[in-house]
């Protein structure tokens, strides 16, 4: 019980870090630097849920971390930009106009098609590292990750008008 209610915090915490990354058009401008430690606390805090949902034995973890860094360096890139999207449009969101939308929607289809391709290409390095159960419960939890995210931007991010 304990477990689930850190980690549904942990989770919602992970959603709220970055609606507070995304949104300096929204909210008062942020320093660099500021925004960088906001994302590696996230990072440590993501990372910190993984290995507890997990539960990997010593050898598991021995190969998972190292697949799992480079999985993360790969996604980044794939964030920064739907990060830039969702700037973008808090930017634009007062005077939208077609050619802008357009951009938008594009911008962002073109980065959840590279998530997924990204997650694809990892699926085998997983697999290498860990018992399908693991790859099973690691793709979940990168799932329920993502959805919480994605529940706090909906939350947070008016509609077009």
């Amino acid at each position: 019980m304990k477990s689930k209610i850190r980690t549904r915090v942990m989770m919602t915490l992970l959603g709220l870090g970055v609606l507070l990354i995304a949104f300096p058009a929204f909210t008062q401008e942020k320093k660099a630097d500021n925004m960088q430690i906001v994302r590696e606390k996230l990072r440590a805090d993501k990372k910190l849920l993984v290995s507890e949902a997990m539960k990997f034995t010593d050898a598991e973890s021995k190969g998972f971390w190292p697949v799992y860094e480079s999985y993360q360096k790969e996604m980044t890139g794939v964030n920064d930009r739907v990060v830039k999207v969702i700037q973008d449009y808090a930017n634009s969101y007062t005077s939208m106009t077609d050619a802008v939308a357009k951009k938008l929607v594009d911008d962002s289809l073109v980065a959840d098609g590279d998530r997924l391709k990204i997650r694809q290409s990892y699926l085998p390095k997983f697999r290498k590292v860990l018992s399908e159960i693991k790859v099973a419960r690691f793709y979940q939890l990168e799932n329920k990750i993502q959805a919480a995210i994605n529940y706090d931007l909906a939350a947070g991010i008016p509609m077009i008008e």
